[in-house]
């Protein structure tokens, strides 16, 4: 085992990273092959819930030079932008199709997160171009002054992600959408989140902490909750059933709808089976309260779902390897290929519990999709070419 994780340490370089050291421009991207459809990725979270870590994790797992601002950003001779570009993917922020800016919100007395404060027709037409292969003029907004910007060029590439608030609320964007995910953060974890972030890194009360929650509350609950409904996989974030008294410690469970094209759903030990597990403490060293594993059989929304489940944290992400060998499904290359990827990353948020695992695993599954509509997209082409022949 400990010459197993030393090589996995080693080559933890080998996946790359979201960096401001290597920004790139979007002259770098990579060209769609002739006949190759984009795959759209939505997913969907409140604000302050971890989507950019998972971008992170999503675009190292294609490989290729790092992912950055779209023309470099504005610290580095662009512009200020929410676009992320690597040689694979595009990701898209939603946030750039609000209708209003800060100060035109303050005149409609809504929330960005209310829909009435969204182009919706406008998101569905630029989805859809890309998904042609078609270049956009995506609007701009900017979380700096709060001003909608000069649009900027989008160009399609291989992958393209669309995140935010409202992916999907409209029809149209979900028929467009090839796998779909939801980040779903408890009431009591966000809590405990933003007053470690807003109150013990930035001073604020603990009542202007509870008051901005429950401002958001009811158009979270209207507008954004119910999109959970329509996705392939959710990442749920819980507190800990291990100790009710610990705050800090997460369970978390990814929650993998069954029958989606392309996607085969990751398994502990035994597929379809129903499992509780609690590691030896000896291959996963694990600070209190410990450390359980699960893989179950449920339904959600009317599905039929699989719901793997891990619940506390763990001291050595080497040693992680111990879990990725009892799993299946996971999408991996080679042996060690999550806990390699959990390295590379390991400054990141949730990089010593369930969320980063289960994002590495979303990630991969991304990756596996893509993969396995490309090789359907080139099979076709080459059946056509000889029928055409």
């Amino acid at each position: 085992m400990k010459i197993i994780a030393a090589a996995l340490l080693a080559s933890a370089s080998a996946f790359t990273s979201f960096t401001p050291s290597n920004l790139r421009g979007q002259s770098a991207l990579a060209a769609l092959k002739d006949g190759e459809t984009p795959i759209v990725i939505g997913l969907a979270a409140d604000s302050g819930c971890g989507k950019s870590t998972f971008m992170r994790r999503v675009t190292s797992t294609f490989g290729g030079d790092q992912c950055g601002p779209l023309g470099g950003g504005f610290g580095n001779g662009g512009w200020e932008t929410n676009t992320l570009v690597s040689d694979m993917a595009t990701v898209i922020c939603l946030d750039d199709y609000h209708l209003n800016d800060r100060q035109g919100r303050k005149v409609s007395g809504l929330t960005a997160l209310n829909t009435a404060e969204q182009k919706f027709d406008l998101m569905f037409e630029h989805v859809k171009a890309l998904k042609e292969g078609k270049s956009v003029m995506k609007p701009i907004y900017n979380h700096v002054n709060g001003t909608l910007d000069t649009p900027e060029e989008i160009e399609p590439t291989p992958v393209i992600i669309i995140e935010g608030l409202h992916p999907f609320v409209d029809e149209r964007v979900r028929d467009l959408i090839d796998f779909s995910l939801y980040l779903d953060i408890s009431p009591d974890v966000k809590l405990n989140w933003k007053i470690q972030r807003d109150m013990e890194e930035r001073g604020h009360s603990l009542e202007s902490i509870m008051a901005s929650i429950e401002a958001r509350k009811p158009d979270f609950d209207a507008y954004i909750e119910p999109q959970k409904a329509f996705a392939d996989y959710v990442i749920e974030v819980l507190p800990t059933d291990l100790d009710k008294e610990d705050k800090k410690t997460l369970k978390v469970r990814a929650i993998q709808k069954k029958g989606v094209a392309d996607f085969n759903p990751t398994y502990l030990f035994d597929e379809g089976s129903e499992v509780s597990w609690t590691p030896s403490a000896d291959k996963l060293s694990s600070p209190a309260p410990g450390m359980k594993l699960s893989y179950t059989q449920e339904e959600y929304f009317g599905n039929d779902v699989s719901v793997l489940e891990m619940d506390g944290s763990f001291d050595n992400i080497q040693e992680l390897v111990y879990v990725e060998s009892n799993l299946g499904n996971a999408n991996s290359k080679f042996y060690g290929e999550i806990t390699q990827a959990m390295l590379s990353l390991a400054d990141s948020p949730g990089s010593n519990n369930g969320t980063g695992l289960m994002q590495t695993l979303a990630a991969f599954a991304i990756r596996e999709l893509y993969n396995k509509k490309a090789a359907s997209a080139k099979l076709a082409a080459s059946k056509e070419a000889v029928a055409t022949a």
